[in-house]
């Protein structure tokens, strides 16, 4: 099943922090307690990493008032051999 990373930004005002969270809660998503926030550091997004399907099911996940803004990232490891097929061009 493939990987994703999910970014979802807000803004920077406490307010908005915490209504993110009351959003994920209210919607009875499980994500949010895989989520990684940057709030604290002054980068007002959270990230989780996460299997699904494909990017419409990720997109399921999120809670429909937060996915306008919601990007996501299909994540993929190569090989020490994959990578080398680059240098030898």
């Amino acid at each position: 099943m493939p990987t994703y990373l999910v970014e979802i930004p807000h803004s920077e005002k406490v307010s908005e922090c915490k209504k993110v969270i009351n959003v994920f809660l209210t919607s009875g998503s499980h994500l949010i307690s895989q989520a990684h926030w940057g709030c604290k550091d002054g980068v007002h997004k959270l990230w989780f990493i996460y299997d699904f399907e494909n990017k419409e099911s990720a997109l399921r996940a999120i809670p429909p008032l937060l996915r306008p803004d919601a990007r996501i990232i299909e994540l993929v490891k190569f090989r020490v051999e994959d990578v080398m097929q680059y240098t030898e061009a």
